[in-house]
């Protein structure tokens, strides 16, 4: 059976992933594909039990190394649980956030060492790697006043700075310059339907 594609979304807090997300895959499923929908951190049972110790709680609370641990072992149960099983059934796999986000928030905004970082993901990602990555990208003041402003409860990344997230900005900038043949930068300013309609030039021809 041929393998199903694996898409994955990245970006600042606001950038309106799940947004996109969530529009890509109701149109894929409407061309007939089959198409999981799922996330990081979390996307399976032990993933979410490990995501629920990540994203509440202070800002401090845990350090860019020890973050970068706990984000890949919810990766680990991620991948084996949900990714691989869909991908080697052919399914397509659509994801809010990957490992280009353990480089970003961990490495470029936390301060953890890439070659640790790039070490976790030898171990864990190996060769499952993303066909496409979309970048999402905002002003990073303009995100975290969207991301703020949705009154959630758990904010403990939203809370962790202005300069925390311009590194993480820039952090997402460098990748895309890294794996160019991967990565797409997207404009997320604007709506969401415009947004969308630059989502789907990038999309549409590997459809």
């Amino acid at each position: 059976m041929t393998r199903g594609r694996f898409i994955t979304f990245e970006g600042g807090e606001g950038a309106g992933k799940s947004t996109q997300v969530r529009r890509l895959v109701e149109d894929l499923r409407a061309s007939g594909i089959d198409v999981v929908q799922t996330r990081e951190p979390g996307g399976s049972t032990g993933a979410e039990a490990i995501r629920a110790l990540v994203v509440s709680g202070e800002a401090d609370r845990w350090s860019a190394r020890t973050e970068a641990l706990l984000m890949f072992a919810s990766r680990s149960d991620h991948l084996e649980k949900t990714i691989r099983p869909a991908l080697q059934a052919g399914s397509w796999v659509v994801c809010d956030r990957f490992a280009d986000s353990s480089r970003a928030y961990q490495g470029a905004g936390g301060g953890a060492e890439p070659a640790f970082i790039e070490a976790l993901e030898r171990a864990v990602v190996g060769a499952d790697q993303p066909d496409l990555t979309l970048i999402l990208d905002l002003p990073v003041a303009v995100g975290l006043e969207r991301a703020l402003g949705r009154g959630q409860t758990d904010t403990r990344f939203e809370s962790k700075g202005l300069a925390f997230h311009q590194r993480l900005r820039d952090g997402f900038g460098e990748i895309a310059r890294r794996f160019p043949e991967r990565c797409r930068m997207i404009d997320a300013t604007g709506s969401p339907d415009d947004v969308y309609s630059r989502v789907r030039a990038v999309v549409d021809p590997i459809l």
